[in-house]
């Protein structure tokens, strides 16, 4: 049985009631990066954690689509066919 581990690092950026996360994927040497935001109503108390797990979320929901749309046309240009994937 093989056994792959395809690293994944989030950081974020902080600015005005915004976060930006940036989710860096590392497979077979290749990065591939999905990036997510949130905004902080201003109503709403400041907790840095809150924002940060909702652009995680986004991050990591784009970097998701990517590898389904990389996987789909893998899969197109093996059977020349469309290929229809869904999370």
């Amino acid at each position: 049985m093989a056994i792959f581990s395809w690293p994944v690092e989030i950081s974020f950026h902080e600015d005005d009631g915004k976060t930006r996360a940036d989710a860096l994927l590392t497979k077979e040497g290749l990065g591939m990066v999905g990036h997510g935001m949130a905004r902080r109503n201003p109503e709403d108390p400041e907790v840095a954690q809150i924002g940060e797990e909702i652009a995680a979320a986004r991050a990591l929901s784009d970097l998701a689509h990517q590898l389904l749309s990389d996987a789909a046309e893998q899969i197109e240009d093996t059977t020349h066919q469309r290929a229809q994937l869904r999370l």
